[in-house]
């Protein structure tokens, strides 16, 4: 006499054959919907570890979105033994796996909704690119500013009739760090693989903040130009980069970047690199404070000063915190000495 056999384990029996041996629980699991597979690709998690709630035990896309938004560490198969090798491999950075996607936030009634633009996108994407390339570290200098103020309150009027433009901190400021960086040609270079690429030309950019973002134009050879050069190029710059009139090879190219959160009243911050470059400063709020002097016999006072910090952020896999030291070293000497030609 035969065995009955019901339909469903028959029809069980026959697709497990016709499966390669999957159990009918796998097969429910895996039979859900392409958007299901691909959310589940791409957030790494295998599907035939999550109990479902759709049809036949079938993961359903709220089951998959509910688990990501849980934060819950995704369930992994055990991975198969990889056969013994003769040497050590060694992930190159290239290689190293993009970290899981932070889980989508949903609006609750009130929130605003808005798109980000196509620059926010760019910037976004720019600064975890950087931060996940270089070993950002960051060292602060506070820089007495004293003498630069007085030479440029005496020669401002003066030079806007000879020059034709305003006569701000940053001229004096770019000078300095294009002095430094003749001196640490380091901090003009690019990593390339294993390669570290010296730049000829100093291409200093500098962060101009638009009212839709952030644009870095670039003032190209800057080591050749003099204060007032400096000065009409940086102006120049800035007033077409708010009017959208830069081209884009003046948003390009550059080799070390200033920044001024100091405009705003900031005293000082952490700058994410440009890349590829491996360094930039960060310049803070120019503003009176008390310190600490000593006169020539060694007596101590006290004295109102202009006072600013100096941020450099630099990238640790090429440059050595001694040398940093030493960068910002020289910039603080060039600019208290405030021997500069206008």
């Amino acid at each position: 006499m035969k065995p009955l056999v019901r339909k469903s384990d028959a029809a069980t029996a026959k697709a497990t054959s016709d499966n390669g041996g999957a159990s009918a629980e796998e097969l429910r699991r895996t039979k859900s919907s392409p958007l299901v597979r691909k959310i589940a690709e791409e957030h790494g998690i295998d599907i035939k570890q999550l109990e479902g709630t759709g049809m036949s035990g079938r993961v359903t896309k709220n089951d998959i979105l509910s688990f990501i938004e849980s934060g819950t560490p995704a369930p992994r198969t055990a991975a198969p033994a990889r056969p013994a090798v003769t040497q050590v491999e060694v992930p190159s950075a290239v290689g190293i796996a993009a970290p899981p996607a932070a889980p989508a936030v949903k609006p609750v009634t009130g929130d605003r909704v808005e798109q980000m633009s196509v620059m926010r996108k760019k910037i976004a994407e720019h600064m975890v690119l950087s931060r996940r390339t270089s070993a950002h570290v960051t060292t602060v200098y506070e820089i007495d500013m004293s003498r630069i103020a007085k030479l440029r309150d005496e020669n401002r009027d003066v030079f806007a009739e000879r020059t034709g433009t305003k006569l701000t901190y940053m001229p004096f400021i770019f000078k300095a760090v294009t002095d430094a960086i003749r001196k640490f040609s380091i901090f003009n270079a690019q990593v390339s693989g294993d390669q570290i690429i010296y730049k000829r030309d100093i291409n200093l950019g500098m962060a101009v903040a638009l009212d839709w973002g952030l644009i870095v134009p670039v003032i190209k050879r800057a080591d050749d130009l003099s204060i007032s050069g400096l000065a009409r190029a940086a102006n120049d710059l800035a007033d077409r980069a708010r009017t959208k009139q830069l081209k884009p090879d003046e948003v390009a190219g550059g080799t070390f970047t200033i920044t001024n959160p100091g405009v705003f009243g900031g005293l000082f911050g952490t700058p994410i690199i440009n890349q590829p470059q491996v360094a930039i400063l960060g310049v803070g709020k120019i503003e009176k404070r008390t310190v600490v002097l000593t006169s020539a016999d060694g007596e101590d006072y006290v004295a109102i000063r202009s006072l600013a910090y100096f941020a450099l952020s630099f990238d640790h896999r090429i440059i050595d915190g001694a040398d940093a030291e030493k960068f910002l070293a020289y910039v603080k000497e060039r600019l208290e000495s405030g021997q500069f030609a206008i």
